[in-house]
């Protein structure tokens, strides 16, 4: 699997020598950034992968990317590039979303470890998302009144109790039961919640 790596720094030197010293891996695609305005611009066309960052950057500095990119779909791991000494920003950097900081100038070994972990990361990001969308998706094949009747037993109410609440009759209750467990495909009340968690249906406390 190729993996695309992003340097955004606005030193042309460590651009390269970074450029460089990730090529020599045959499974990794580099490319570089001057400036976070320029990556910030193409961020949504780019493909998945992981961001080494400067931290000080005239525009926008690697802490207001990290805000840019807050929230969003997982799509970047970044990690942070500073200078020795500075551990105040590293934490406010990693508060931000950063994976985690190297120090330049950095050890060849330690910043490959480092980028290993968070294709790690990546890899274990794509995969929730695989399953949010998945879920996601089966949650949609539901009704109005079967993702009701679905609430209704998440929030641990028999089957009397949701008829009684949603004016229809137990039996009612039980086709719609039976009908949404058959879209979800499971066949079992927790395999029902998992799904219903997973795709953020319902806070879990």
């Amino acid at each position: 699997m190729t993996r695309t790596i992003y340097i955004v720094d606005d030193d042309d030197a460590v651009r390269a020598s970074l450029h460089s010293l990730l090529s020599v891996r045959s499974d990794l695609v580099v490319r570089g950034f001057r400036s976070g305005d320029a990556f910030l611009e193409e961020a949504a066309e780019l493909e998945p992968g992981v961001l080494l960052l400067d931290f000080h950057m005239p525009g926008a500095t690697g802490l207001d990317v990290l805000q840019a990119l807050e929230g969003k779909t997982p799509r970047f791991v970044p990690v942070v590039l500073t200078g020795q000494g500075n551990v105040g920003l590293a934490v406010q950097a990693m508060k931000a979303g950063a994976l985690d900081f190297i120090e330049k100038p950095y050890e060849a070994e330690v910043l490959m470890q480092v980028i290993d972990n968070a294709f790690a990361r990546l890899e274990e990001n794509s995969e929730e998302a695989a399953r949010l969308n998945a879920a996601e998706a089966k949650i949609a094949r539901l009704s109005p009144r079967e993702t009701d009747v679905l609430k209704g037993l998440i929030e641990g109410r028999s089957n009397k109790i949701i008829a009684y609440e949603l004016d229809i009759s137990p039996r009612t209750v039980e086709i719609y039961r039976a009908n949404l467990m058959e879209k979800l495909e499971v066949r079992s009340l927790s395999e029902a919640l998992r799904i219903a968690f997973a795709a953020g249906l319902f806070p879990k406390d």
